[in-house]
């Protein structure tokens, strides 16, 4: 159970173990540069770059992080300054590879933790449970529950939480 409630939430929000991108990463942030790329120019304008990172990130790029991203990236006969599709790949592949596996399980357990109270309840679990996998049982989030507050104090503490994140049947 521990294995699957890892693989349901680090998947729900695309935590990974591993710093090297995958090709099925790789053909996302390809198809993210051609839906931004929507006049086919080849190239990203600072505009359309900082919807393409939110798309991808969940974030909008600071202005520091943009001017970053476009420096020296200026077309030849262009006037705009635009990011092509290969150094857009490079730089979010880059992006990928670096994310901290530590945060993004603290940020998953924020998004759960909807009261802010430091700790899940078995009806924070029902509701996540009943969202991104509404096809399991409704006796699962209790089972799970029980697996995962493993002091029994009726709580899944974040110290709880980051130990099944981090669980891995392979280790």
């Amino acid at each position: 159970m521990a294995a699957l409630f890892g693989k349901v939430f680090g998947g729900m929000f695309k935590l990974t173990h591993t710093k090297q991108v995958s090709e099925e990463e790789t053909r996302l942030i390809s198809n993210i540069f051609h839906q931004y790329d929507e006049t086919q120019k080849g190239y990203l304008t600072r505009g359309e770059l900082k919807f393409a990172v939110a798309s991808l990130f969940g974030y909008k790029p600071s202005k520091f992080e943009v001017d970053q991203m476009m420096e020296n990236n200026t077309n030849k006969g262009q006037e705009e300054q635009g990011v092509g599709l290969q150094r857009f790949t490079e730089l979010m592949s880059a992006k990928l590879s670096s994310r901290d596996e530590d945060d993004e399980i603290r940020q998953i357990f924020l998004a759960l933790d909807l009261q802010c109270r430091g700790f899940l309840t078995v009806e924070d679990l029902r509701r996540a449970i009943s969202e991104c996998a509404p096809h399991m049982p409704p006796c699962t989030a209790l089972t799970a529950f029980r697996e995962l507050d493993q002091d029994c104090d009726g709580r899944i503490s974040y110290k709880d939480f980051e130990f099944i994140m981090k669980y891995d049947l392979d280790d």
